[in-house]
């Protein structure tokens, strides 16, 4: 569990300076849309929890281990179809998106492994 919490964390990081690029491009309406705005805000608010739920799990709580279980799931599943889709976001955020879903892809695995779960 050490493996997810680490990287949870790097997801969580990547979201939060995705979130404050967001902020900081504020201005360019070609760089930050309203589609970023609010998918860069869930998604930094959203991956601060799941590291929560991470820490907690590691901890041995199971309740936050199946919790993390189904956010890392529809995190991923979202992320897929964001990066999927053309024209929906800006270049930038969809690779942002993808680098998310690279640190997600082996959490999901790890985590719905049958040792996790006997945990």
């Amino acid at each position: 569990m050490r493996n997810v919490v680490w990287l949870i964390g790097g997801y969580a990081a990547v979201s939060v300076l995705t979130l404050v690029t967001v902020i900081l491009f504020r201005h360019d309406a070609a760089m930050v849309t309203s589609g970023v705005w609010v998918r860069g805000t869930i998604v930094a608010a959203a991956s601060l929890l799941t590291l929560f739920f991470a820490v907690r799990a590691r901890r041995g709580d199971r309740r936050m281990l199946l919790r993390l279980r189904i956010v890392t799931a529809i995190m991923l599943v979202a992320i897929v179809v964001i990066v999927a889709l053309p024209g929906a976001f800006p270049v930038w955020f969809r690779l942002e998106q993808a680098i998310c879903g690279l640190l997600l892809l082996p959490v999901v695995v790890q985590v719905n492994r049958r040792s996790a779960v006997r945990r």
